[in-house]
């Protein structure tokens, strides 16, 4: 399968962080949901593929070509929604417009005067004037409106209400119709990313803990809920973290059919991403 983006061994320190060989590729035609908390690195990741922070190692190539050697042609095909991203309050839609239109060769008014009809986003309004999620929605016509071929998305769903949410996550599906089109998706909203991507990618503290198709993590992944008892008979190769609650032991596998074999547990739980991750960075070995 052709990957329109492929990291291998990225490195960045910082005085009080460091990314550590953070290595994944995302397919083309997929979307990856990029999970883990804040602090993480997945923002250090984010701006790192997008060349806006520099002296890093490792190697990044998008489309196939050198991040930091084709900048304008790998620009022309990517949408960027960053979690800090904004637009200088006193401009207009209107404003970005005319800006974008000398900035894309592929920029498309009609479109991006479309979504703002949709997103009810008036053309003339300072941005000073709308709330937060009219901003968020006023980032993401912008990052559209150039048919781009990969979204970079970083928590582009903040500060929407629900209702806004499942609009803009309808958007991010109908986009990814077009089989040469990628999503890059970061949040921590994990019940968006549950049911529309395709892969997921796990950093916490700086490293890649795992990147997996979400239907393997779901499907295989599990919590066993037990007794202490219990849980001294589980051969510690047959789990990969636990957590000791006030009752029972919490026990996450890998291989939920594998452990169903050799052990008589009467409770194995469904996993959400939001279980994985809490007893990933909280669990013990």
């Amino acid at each position: 399968m052709e990957n329109v983006l492929e990291i291998k061994n990225l490195c960045k320190k910082y005085d009080n962080f460091e990314l550590k060989n953070v290595t994944f590729n995302l397919p083309k035609g997929m979307i990856m949901g990029f999970i883990g908390e804040n602090g993480a690195g997945k923002t250090t990741t984010i701006k790192a593929i997008l060349d806006i922070i520099k002296s890093y190692s490792g190697e990044i190539k998008i489309f196939g070509l050198d991040n930091r050697k084709n900048d304008t042609k790998i620009k022309e095909d990517i949408g960027v929604v960053l979690d800090d991203m904004f637009f200088p309050e006193i401009i207009t839609p209107n404003d970005i417009n005319n800006a974008m239109k000398g900035i894309y060769k592929s920029w498309d008014a009609k479109m991006f005067y479309d979504y703002l009809k949709d997103f009810s986003l008036l053309p003339n309004k300072q941005i000073k004037t709308f709330s937060k999620g009219m901003k968020k929605k006023l980032e993401i016509a912008t990052a559209l409106s150039h048919h781009p071929k990969l979204l970079i998305l970083d928590e582009p769903t903040s500060g929407l209400d629900p209702v806004a949410r499942a609009e803009i996550i309808q958007i991010f599906q109908s986009f990814i119709e077009n089989d040469d089109c990628s999503i890059l998706l970061s949040s921590h909203i994990t019940t968006d990313l549950e049911h529309i991507a395709d892969y997921i990618t796990f950093i916490n503290n700086g490293e890649i803990v795992l990147s997996k198709t979400t239907n393997e993590l779901l499907d295989q992944y599990a919590i066993v809920k037990c007794t202490e008892k219990e849980f001294k008979e589980i051969n510690k190769k047959d789990y990969i973290k636990y957590k000791k609650e006030k009752y029972e032991y919490l026990v996450l596998i890998e291989n939920k059919k594998k452990f169903k074999s050799k052990y008589d547990v009467a409770v194995i739980d469904k996993i959400t991403l939001d279980d994985l991750m809490v007893l990933m960075i909280k669990g013990e070995e």
